[in-house]
């Protein structure tokens, strides 16, 4: 974790989920629903066999991002802007027109 946050050039206090673009949030989007869907299906109940779980669904997502040619994750561009960024200018501009 603390790779990718030096690699997009983040703050200790920026989350790196606030910084993604819509194809890195897509992924692990759905790294994590086939991942809680295989550790239900799989009966894990310990700890160590969810953190193998998340190991094996994350490997086989990004073999499936490489080999139809995509881009890595952390090899995509960081948005200028933040998620909590964007909504803070929404939220002026809905308070703005309110104001109107």
């Amino acid at each position: 974790m603390r790779d990718i946050h030096a690699q997009k050039g983040l703050k200790k206090s920026q989350k790196i989920l606030d910084h993604m673009g819509s194809t890195e949030l897509a992924a692990n989007l759905f790294r994590a629903t086939q991942t809680e869907e295989k550790l239900r299906r799989d009966g894990v109940h310990t700890k160590a066999r969810a953190n193998d779980v998340h190991m094996q669904v994350g490997k086989k997502v990004r073999a499936t991002i490489q080999e139809l040619g995509g881009v890595m994750p952390e090899n995509l561009p960081t948005p200028d802007t933040s998620i909590q960024q964007l909504e803070r200018r929404r939220a002026k501009e809905i308070e703005n027109k309110a104001e109107e």
